[in-house]
């Protein structure tokens, strides 16, 4: 009962008494604890050379409140005496004022309260409302929301709001300020400011520091710790760096470090710039703690909570992982978490190249970032999103509401973005890293040389790069993950030896010369990213651009898009492009264009999946498309095998898929029949392409050593007779040539997974040309 915290907004009457060795403490006349066993006296202190009330000597939190009076006895009072007390001041009760001290508290004026004991004891007011304790203080509130914040124990944004985050935005525009004009006030003003925190933070135990940080909103301080680090860049003062360490939340850094996911609920963006902060620690710490967690944190974000348009969050917080279809509202991916992800996306990536973390920072420049703009000017208003809703039939909210918020400001600030982390080069100066395909100059003027790059991406798919001055160097271009229909690159228009690996980078080492070029292709295929908890649930996106589909309707919008995917699992064949209209498509009658144009149109982030029928190539084989109980479909099982280099290998698939759903007891043998025949009578290509890529895979094989010599020529001549017999319009003659390939392929090829694709190839194009 003792150890309960005083209530606020209300007065609360304390007192402790001390007679012999028993102390009592008594709260609004009432005993709440007692002490039969103490040795301190007041005798034992001493002189005193500082008495006060309301802080200690020792690391306490200071005193929120005020006082209506204070009062000492040279005895001990009665439980009766105290009871009078808790009603009434002092000197209307029968105990009296206080005769060791008695100060009313009552002045309304000067710097001295007064001691009616007689014994001259006068208190000095050491602190007013908004006075600083400490040469330095500066900051757009009073100081008693520092103090507050400091004894708080509950999150009440209505009495303390984020007083260092605001001490951050301070702090940063002196920065600013002072690296845009060299003003010595300015830089004065940051360290001093730097210096009035670490006054009062290094006072605090780091309990109190952990409980403060893990407060919601009040708690809140932004990049602080990124401005401080900076400051200390200038100030060189080791108390700064300590300052920096003084903003470490342990139980999410410690948690993030072990990979334990511990965000489910709290405040998004009040946590994404704790790790850019922690990286930046890093840089001056070695602390590998600090970038373990880090990285783990990003993945936790990137991985399970990140929305098609790279954004993050809900109501400003984070939902549990994997949860996309279940969150989908009007007040999803809040901008200012965008912001600070593409942040820590390049403090991570100057750590580790990981191509990850620039295919994430492409994802969220081209859709939320670019989208987070309305596409029209304003001398008044910012014109950038807050929360960008997902729902169906959303309508983005350009325009603040109840007055600007935080991602109006970070809306403005989000422009310098475009020309951010396009290109990086080695620390030995070694490589030049080009990760987004953006138009720009870059001046390397270690390497006294100019890269100038030209495109209009992502409304095409190529880019050039020109070189101007002489340097070796490793050009390393990024290719996108999403880049599965090839990356090519030709460099003075000789194409680059080298395979181009989606989700890694093409390394073209080169004595570069004044005058070359690189001229890079890039073709976009469409495809569906499913909700993590409903896959059903999905979103398009072509290449880098997220599509939405522009729509006033409420509900998920029914699409099918598995009946003309390419092999490759390029779903484009189900869109018609609009002509004129760069990145614009139709589908089942509606409108699908990028979420980067900022319009005020309703849309579709994402659409229902629907597969009624199981259908390739505009084949139908008239069997449903089974579905399991987690909502996958026996569809999605084949094509999530994609790409396929042939038919031979979406045949493979499907007889594998078959023979999955069979065992499952979801699919019957007839059923599976009608599906595979209907895959081979599927049109990918033409029959003679179809015979190409059989003699494709022999020639493969033959160069492999797969194949010998007598093999390679007796199947190349069937399959060149078919070929001719096609070009003759004779298909009789072309499917007997076929079957004699596959009577001699079957007895002439010992390996088994060769002859396997061979035989379904041919016999799928015999199926094709009969039926």
């Amino acid at each position: 009962m003792g150890s309960s915290p005083l209530p606020v907004n209300e007065w609360s009457h304390v007192a402790v008494t001390l007679d012999g060795g028993t102390g009592t403490l008594y709260v609004n006349g009432q005993r709440v604890g007692q002490n039969s066993a103490m040795t301190l006296t007041p005798a034992m202190l001493g002189s005193l050379g500082n008495v006060w009330l309301g802080r200690s000597q020792y690391n306490d939190p200071t005193y929120a409140g005020g006082y209506q009076d204070v009062n000492i006895w040279s005895a001990a009072l009665t439980a009766g005496q105290i009871g009078e007390l808790a009603g009434t001041r002092a000197s209307a009760t029968s105990a009296g004022g206080g005769d060791v001290i008695s100060i009313a508290c009552s002045e309304t004026s000067g710097s001295t309260l007064a001691d009616a004991s007689g014994k001259g004891r006068h208190a000095t007011l050491r602190r007013t409302w908004g006075l600083p304790s400490h040469p330095g203080f500066l900051a757009a509130y009073p100081e008693t929301q520092f103090i507050e914040l400091e004894s708080r124990t509950t999150p009440d944004y209505y009495r303390v709001w984020a007083p260092y985050y605001t001490a951050h935005k301070i702090l940063k525009g002196l920065l600013d300020a002072y690296t845009a004009t060299k003003e010595p006030k300015a830089l004065d003003l940051a360290v001093g400011l730097c210096d009035w925190m670490h006054s009062r933070l290094s006072r605090l135990t780091p309990a109190v520091r952990q409980r403060m940080w893990g407060i919601f909103s009040s708690g809140e301080f932004g990049g602080i710790v990124e401005a401080i680090l900076e400051t200390h860049g200038h100030s060189r003062k080791p108390e700064h760096l300590e300052l920096a360490k003084y903003f470490d939340l342990d139980s999410l850094i410690d948690a993030c470090a072990a990979n334990k996911d511990v965000l489910t609920g709290l405040h998004a963006n009040q946590h994404i710039p704790i790790f850019t902060g922690l990286m930046l620690m890093y840089n001056k710490t070695a602390d590998e703690r600090y970038l373990r967690s880090a990285r783990n944190f990003w993945g936790m974000i990137a991985g399970t909570r990140t929305y098609s348009i790279g954004g993050t969050s809900q109501t400003e917080f984070w939902k549990a992982p994997n949860q996309i279809a279940s969150t989908l509202h009007d007040t999803d991916a809040e901008t200012c978490c965008a912001y600070n992800m593409l942040k820590l996306s390049r403090e991570l990536f100057f750590k580790e190249q990981n191509p990850a973390y620039m295919d994430y920072y492409e994802r969220a420049l081209l859709n939320q970032v670019l989208g987070s703009k309305q596409d029209q000017d304003s001398a008044e208003l910012p014109l950038a999103t807050y929360f960008i809703g997902l729902q169906p039939g959303a309508v983005r909210d350009f325009t603040p509401k109840n007055g600007t918020t935080c991602c109006e400001g970070t809306g403005m600030e989000s422009a310098t973005k475009y020309q951010d982390s396009v290109y990086f080069t080695a620390e030995d100066n070694s490589a030049l890293y080009v990760n987004l395909y953006i138009p720009s100059e870059l001046n390397w003027a270690d390497k006294n040389l100019t890269v100038t790059q030209e495109t209009t991406y992502p409304l095409e798919q190529r880019s050039k790069l020109t070189v101007a001055g002489d340097g070796q160097f490793e050009l390393r271009l990024r290719v996108p993950a999403w880049a599965t229909a090839g990356f090519t690159v030709r460099v003075n228009g000789t194409p680059v030896d080298g395979q181009a690996v989606p989700g890694t980078y093409l390394n073209i080492p080169r004595a570069w010369k004044s005058g070359d070029s690189v001229e890079i292709d890039m073709p976009f295929t469409l495809r569906a990213e499913r909700a993590l908890d409903d896959p059903r649930v999905q979103t398009l996106m072509y290449g880098p651009v997220h599509l939405v589909a522009r729509d006033s309707r409420t509900t998920f919008l029914p699409f099918s898009l598995y009946a003309t995917a390419k092999l490759n699992g390029d779903l484009a064949p189900a869109v018609q492009p609009v002509a004129g209209k760069p990145l614009h498509f139709t589908l089942s009658g509606v409108e699908l264009a990028p979420f980067l144009e900022g319009t005020a149109d309703a849309f579709h982030s994402y659409f229902r999946r629907n597969e009624p029928k199981v259908v390739f190539g505009g084949v139908d084989s008239g069997v449903t498309n089974p579905a399991r109980a987690n909502k996958t479909t026996l569809l999605d099982d084949v094509w999530d095998a994609a790409s396929f280099v042939n038919k031979p290998e979406l045949l493979k698939r499907v007889a594998q898929v078959n023979s999955t759903w069979i065992i499952e007891g979801a699919l019957s043998q007839a059923d599976a029949d009608r599906i595979y025949r209907c895959a081979q009578r599927a049109a990918f290509t033409t029959p003679a392409g179809e015979i190409d890529d059989l003699q494709a895979v022999a020639d493969a094989a033959r160069t492999a050593g797969t194949m010998t010599a007598e093999a390679h020529a007796m199947l190349g001549a069937r399959l060149e007779a078919a070929r001719k017999a096609l070009a003759e319009k004779s298909t009789a003659k072309a499917v007997r040539y076929l079957k004699q390939y596959l009577d001699f392929a079957g007895r002439s090829l010992d390996n088994q997974a060769l002859q396997d694709i061979l035989v379904s190839g041919a016999q799928a194009l015999i199926v094709r040309l009969t039926s």
